[in-house]
């Protein structure tokens, strides 16, 4: 995830108190004040005596960075629980920053003695190894926002590097270790992190998959809210047609993009290039272009 809020504390905040998975905005009690998470870890990298968000602002003002509001300031990574175990960036409520989340499979609770106080202490690891020189945040949560009771770390990084680091083999530019530079997510910076993210599942003899093979259809941020949204619209809707003794006629609630990717992946099963073409204009899914075997679809 990558963010522009200039609200550094914002990040911090958003781990320490309870927020509505789908507003994202902060629950309230019943004086009107947030309430806070009813169980976290959390530590700072590269920050010294200040907060983190502290710390990102004198790297700021240090290196005259990070002043336009298009600039990304924080970071955060993701991955996500069995089936969906990937790394990759995408959008934060969080400050100006990248944010990462490695999500533990449910079962190494259970099985591997997994503990919160564990999987921060490898979050913590994760950070140093991987992001060395940027001001950080690591908290670690018990349970993920669809309850599917896995214990997941937040990493935070400030877009800006606060110290030069030894270089890495995974860094390949001056930029990747020097003082002042930006964290750049690159396709190999993506890769190595996949690949650090398996050893340290193996090393620590936890439940792992392979991140480097796709993994099911992939779905945006955007488009996994609105599905999320969508079903709770539809569940509700249901459960009044329930009370009137009723019967839905649809339980399950789909994107139109989820709709549109079915559709295509039902004409798959068709050989011929042609054929495909064919079936998909008899669905009036339009292209924006055809060119040999490749075409580009007006979603």
């Amino acid at each position: 995830m990558t963010s522009k809020n200039s609200n550094y504390a914002a990040a911090e905040s958003y781990l320490t108190f309870q927020h509505n998975e789908y507003t994202g905005l902060p629950i309230l009690d019943e004086k009107g004040r947030p309430k806070l998470r009813d169980s976290y870890l959390l530590d700072t990298l590269e920050c010294g005596e200040s907060s983190f968000a502290m710390a990102c602002l004198i790297a700021n003002r240090k290196y005259g960075k990070n002043g336009g509001r298009e600039d990304v300031k924080t970071h955060h990574i993701w991955r996500h629980p069995p089936k969906r175990m990937l790394i990759y960036p995408c959008a934060a409520r969080t400050a100006g920053h990248t944010k990462y989340i490695i999500s533990f499979d449910p079962k190494d609770a259970v099985e591997n003695d997994l503990t919160m106080e564990r999987a921060q202490a490898l979050g913590l690891q994760f950070c140093k190894d991987n992001f060395p020189g940027h001001p950080a945040i690591v908290c670690t949560h018990p349970d993920g926002h669809n309850s599917a009771g896995n214990i997941h770390v937040h990493i935070v990084i400030g877009s800006l590097r606060v110290r030069t680091v030894e270089r890495q083999p995974f860094m390949d530019k001056p930029c990747d270790w020097e003082a002042g530079k930006k964290h750049r997510c690159t396709s190999a910076m993506l890769r190595h992190l996949r690949v650090a993210v398996m050893e340290m599942c193996e090393q620590a003899d936890l439940n792992q998959i392979n991140l480097l093979e796709a993994q099911g259809d992939h779905v945006s941020e955007r488009e996994y809210w609105a599905q999320r949204r969508g079903q709770r619209r539809l569940d509700y809707a249901n459960a009044k047609l329930a009370a009137k003794g009723q019967q839905p006629t649809q339980t399950v609630y789909q994107t139109e993009l989820d709709k549109l990717r079915k559709q295509i992946y039902a004409c798959i099963r068709y050989e011929l290039h042609d054929n495909f073409l064919r079936k998909l204009r008899l669905l009036s899914i339009a292209f924006h272009s055809i060119h040999d075997k490749n075409c580009s679809i007006a979603a």
